[in-house]
């Protein structure tokens, strides 16, 4: 490994015309991007408040028409002349980067822009029954004020049900919870013949159940999910700790806030989740639930992260390096989506003055632009210069090898903030391409707990022209 302190060497090139149209692109941002933003939330928060209105049974007929609707279009298909089935759904709505043109192919279509309700939250169940395009926003402005939430609340409040069932959802709850998928309880789902078949883990179609996470949507159309509820209080009581060493000793103070060395379980958290700003220096939070009571005795700091003046939360969580360790009370709805604003740093390098304050007080309201909207008047020079120079990165790593990666990241991208969540592996009774080797399962490891063994997602978003840019 070389040595970290050495300073990553990039290549220099010559700036082209698509240099240009991404430094400047706040202008478009700004003037067109960021309303059209605003009023496309106005408008998906009354189309909420109107469902909402709806009776549960009237929300299920209307569902099971829409089922009937997806049965009829697939049984229309020629499996010969028609090609593969796949969403009507355009690539730039997807709040994902990667790559989907396979879909300007010709594919067999099918519409699911109906599924966007939320069916049924069950107190007594403990289940929360939607269909795939209802957001992480939409469930906890409908769960919250209940003092229910989803076990695991992705952090962008665009993120859907679906999108993190069929792909992947982590946040900072994962360490007991698992990742999103571990929280369904039953999928249903229409098959490529028009068959619509309930999928749970006990059923005759448990493979279907254990196999569409992580499947990005090739086993068939889901349009309905029932996933796990848990109780919660009003606050999270979040605890800053800065960490200043070696990326081991950051990777250490990591896993200590994952898992205390002592291992009582009732010292672990109800949220975790780290931030390396450099080779040196990292914040641990640890969140825990707390009532309303709690927060608001004397002399406890309540921060409401939410409003849209407040600085962005990975430049809060920063100053605890200055200031060192402080506790404070945040609204639990808000520190679920507290990184939807800023969009977790990307906002930066789209608007690299938005974190400004006179920014955040006279337009942080418009704050974050829609990722679909942002896609959508990209353009294709600027979508392949994204392709091409833009990395978004997911690295789901034991959380005995944390410091490897960030020692490895570092020499190979030097580039920070990174994002540092654990999850917990789940042993499931069904062959699966989780564990990366056979008998990886039964190892026991360093970082590992008394009830699972725990990974971490790295989360690195790499612009290695931003230099050039002067983001």
């Amino acid at each position: 490994m070389a040595d970290l302190q050495t300073p990553l060497v990039r290549p220099k090139r010559k700036k082209v015309l698509v240099d240009y149209l991404v430094q400047f692109r706040w202008i478009l941002v700004i003037f067109v991007v960021l309303p059209a933003s605003a009023l496309i939330y106005f408008n998906i928060y009354l189309g909420d408040m109107w469902s909402a209105m709806k009776s549960e049974k009237k929300r299920q007929k209307e569902h099971e028409e829409n089922v009937q609707k997806v049965v009829k279009r697939l049984k229309q298909r020629n499996p010969k002349k028609d090609g593969l089935v796949c969403t009507a759904r355009k690539p730039w709505i997807a709040v994902g980067m990667r790559n989907v043109d396979y879909k300007r192919a010709r594919h067999f279509e099918v519409d699911l822009s109906a599924f966007r309700n939320i069916l049924e939250i069950d107190p007594e169940r403990m289940v929360a029954k939607v269909e795939p395009l209802v957001n992480m926003g939409q469930i906890s402005r409908a769960t919250c004020p209940m003092n229910l939430s989803l076990a695991v609340v992705a952090e962008l409040d665009d993120l859907t049900v679906g999108g993190l069932i069929n792909g992947y959802g982590i946040e900072g709850s994962s360490h007991i919870y698992g990742l999103f998928s571990d929280t369904v309880v039953a999928l249903e789902i229409v098959l490529a013949d028009g068959r619509v078949v309930r999928a749970t883990k006990d059923n005759e179609y448990s493979d279907l159940f254990y196999g569409v996470p992580w499947s990005q949507g090739t086993l068939g159309f889901l349009v309905s999910a029932e996933i796990k509820l848990i109780p919660i209080k009003e606050y999270m009581r979040l605890t800053y700790t800065p960490v200043k060493g070696p990326l081991k000793e950051v990777a250490q103070a990591y896993a200590d806030a994952v898992a205390p060395r002592d291992g009582d379980p009732a010292k672990v958290p109800d949220f975790v989740e780290g931030m390396v700003y450099s080779a040196t220096e990292g914040v641990m939070m640890t969140g825990v639930y707390a009532s309303k009571e709690e927060a608001k005795k004397k002399g406890n700091k309540i921060n409401s992260v939410g409003w849209w003046f407040k600085p962005w939360f990975y430049q809060h969580a920063q100053t605890a390096l200055k200031k060192g360790e402080f506790v404070e009370y945040i609204p639990t709805r808000e520190y679920y989506h507290r990184h939807t604003r800023c969009l977790y740093w990307e906002g930066k390098l789209i608007l690299p003055f938005g974190d400004q304050f006179w920014f955040r007080f006279l337009f942080g309201w418009l704050m974050p632009p829609k990722v679909s909207l942002l896609k959508a008047t990209q353009g294709d020079a600027i979508r392949n210069y994204y392709h091409d120079n833009h990395v978004i990165q997911d690295m789901l790593v034991p959380l005995y090898k944390v410091g490897d990666a960030l020692e490895f990241v570092h020499h190979e991208m030097e580039v920070y903030p990174l994002w540092l969540c654990p999850h917990r592996l789940f042993k499931l009774p069904v062959k699966t391409m989780i564990y990366p080797e056979p008998g990886f399962e039964h190892h026991q490891r360093q970082g590992d707990t008394s009830y699972a063994q725990m990974f971490t997602e790295l989360w690195i978003n790499w612009f290695p022209f931003a230099w050039l840019l002067n983001y």
